[in-house]
């Protein structure tokens, strides 16, 4: 699970550059967030603009890396594709997460 992480301001971007989360690399993904966010930052954003497919473990992944962050810092989601919105919503996580339509209105915003 290739990830891309820059810093832009005070925020740690991180790019998924797979087109898919799913059981295969859930585990390396949670292990790559873990080692990238160890980057000291006020806010981190993670961009699912490639990521067409995430399924339950995806997803699981996703959150363990926010609870990972918790409670200093907040784990944002900007990019989504509409079939990783969709499995959002229907799992509710949209009210837990701070979604961004993409990378750059997040960043505009105030953590």
């Amino acid at each position: 699970m290739p990830l891309k992480a820059s810093m832009q301001g005070s925020a740690l971007v991180i790019r998924a550059l797979d087109d898919r989360i799913d059981a295969a690399g859930a585990i390396q993904f949670k292990e790559q967030m873990r080692d990238l966010t160890a980057t000291p930052s006020a806010r981190v954003i993670l961009d699912l603009s490639n990521v067409q497919f995430l399924d339950s473990s995806g997803l699981g992944a996703v959150v363990a890396v926010m609870k990972l962050l918790a409670p200093e810092r907040k784990l944002e989601l900007a990019g989504l594709t509409p079939t990783v919105e969709k499995v959002f919503r229907l799992t509710r996580m949209d009210t837990v997460f701070t979604i961004h339509p993409a990378v750059e209105a997040g960043l505009r915003q105030a953590g």
